[in-house]
């Protein structure tokens, strides 16, 4: 896949000269929905012996129009995780655009004009609630009149399950509740974080069970407080692990959330590496223990609980 980098207003030369199937979305986690809508784009593509492109922001537009810090909006996916799954799901040319005042200042024929007309698109796919502007003016009833007969509109409606649309809101909230395995089945595919190991208290190595304390970048959605079956990758391999998110709430002096994995059958120094986590199923809630027995032999069961989970896939 192609990835091609917009700031507005683009030239000419940024943009792919051919036309294009183009689906439209932020495609937040690329869940279910998201998979359906990218699916039916693929179809029409092959049909047509067109290229399909997807078109998507580097940043939340919340982000500009409410003013946030990034540390205020977590995504489920970051842009380089959104770019990686997109290519599995077959798509050939990725814009990412930079989503400014400037870009989200256009109006919505002005949008259509630049960044759906201008990107030669035959055809344009997006879900049944995708917006460009404001939702009464600028919805996928109102596309097909800014369109002028100038390109067709194919719109996707919702994927269903427990009673709700699968939608990035609804599987944020199940990771953050730690329902990480209804989350993993609406996204299709394995909730991952990714960040730095740092140094911690090494008080892991101390008794028996050294782990790596993983920095994510602030805007990244972690999964709520609990032990967990996890995968981590290091240099390529991925490797079975425990990770654990909380406050280590059996010592007194860990003010900050943590992230720490217990990586098994590992012995190597990795500080300064960045490592990515696959986040299976949840294991139990954080826990105080009186005094170190109870944790280690807490820990004893964690590890068996975790192997005898892979050893069931």
């Amino acid at each position: 896949m192609k990835v091609v980098e917009l700031k507005h207003p683009y030239q000419e030369t940024d943009i792919v000269n051919e036309p294009i199937v183009l689906v439209l979305g932020f495609f937040d986690g690329v869940h279910l929905g998201h998979q359906r809508v990218i699916n039916t784009a693929r179809e029409i593509a092959d049909e047509k012996g067109l290229k399909l492109a997807v078109m998507t922001f580097d940043r939340h537009p919340k982000m500009i129009y409410q003013k946030l810090a990034p540390e205020d909006y977590q995504y489920v996916t970051l842009a380089e995780r959104r770019i990686e799954l997109l290519a599995e799901f077959g798509v050939d040319y990725c814009y990412l655009v930079e989503f400014s005042h400037e870009f989200g200042a256009q109006d919505p024929q002005t949008f259509v004009d630049n960044y759906i007309v201008g990107l030669h698109a035959d055809t344009v796919v997006a879900g049944f609630d995708y917006t460009y502007g404001p939702r009464e003016a600028a919805n996928m009833d109102t596309l097909p009149a800014h369109a002028r007969g100038r390109f067709d509109v194919v719109t996707v409606p919702k994927r269903a399950t427990n009673g709700h649309k699968v939608g990035t809101r609804y599987i944020s909230k199940d990771i953050k509740e730690g329902n990480i395995e209804v989350a993993n089945r609406d996204l299709g595919h394995t909730f991952q974080t990714k960040g730095e190991v740092i140094h911690g208290f090494k008080r892991g190595r101390e008794i028996g069970y050294p782990t790596a304390n993983i920095k994510a970048a602030p805007e990244q959605l972690l999964p709520g407080i609990g032990v967990y079956v996890s995968e981590v990758e290091v240099d390529g391999v991925w490797y079975q692990a425990m990770t654990s998110v909380g406050y280590n709430v059996t010592f007194d002096d860990v003010k900050d959330l943590s992230v720490e994995a217990y990586i098994l059958d590992f012995d190597e120094m990795i500080y300064g590496k960045i490592v990515r986590v696959k986040w299976h199923k949840y294991l139990r809630n954080e826990l105080k223990f009186d005094g170190l027995d109870g944790l280690i032999a807490q820990l004893d069961q964690d590890l068996m609980d975790t192997r005898a989970y892979f050893s069931g896939k």
